[in-house]
């Protein structure tokens, strides 16, 4: 079995990175939008920027799961890009609010229950 540090290694945790551009001019544009939107939040993702929801995930394969998700319940138009990258690739990225730096969004605390 591993132990708790190889399993919350950060070359392991995962996050999910969903960015998208949907049309939105008529009525049922805006409606698979906002359906698409709700669902992706509803599978425990935030939104980082208007179009571009992220997902952390405590590994490669629970990543897995929710790739599989957000492929189901794509619309039948726009454009919809998916990646994963690793946590410690995640802290590298840099973030601003202007000029200023900014924070990135905090870690999600897993529960573990045994």
């Amino acid at each position: 079995m591993k132990s708790y540090s190889e399993r919350l290694n950060a070359y392991r945790i995962m996050w999910v990175l969903v960015m998208f551009d949907l049309p939105t001019e008529t009525k049922t544009d805006r409606k698979n939008y906002a359906q698409f939107r709700k669902k992706m939040l509803a599978d425990g993702f935030q939104m980082f920027q208007f179009s571009m929801y992220i997902r952390h995930c405590p590994s490669r394969e629970n990543a897995d799961v929710h790739l599989k998700r957000v492929k189901k319940m794509l619309p039948a138009k726009g454009h919809v890009g998916i990646m994963t990258i690793t946590d410690k690739q995640f802290g590298l990225m840099e973030v601003f609010h202007g000029t200023e730096p900014s924070q990135l969004p905090p870690t999600v605390q897993q529960l573990e229950m045994f």
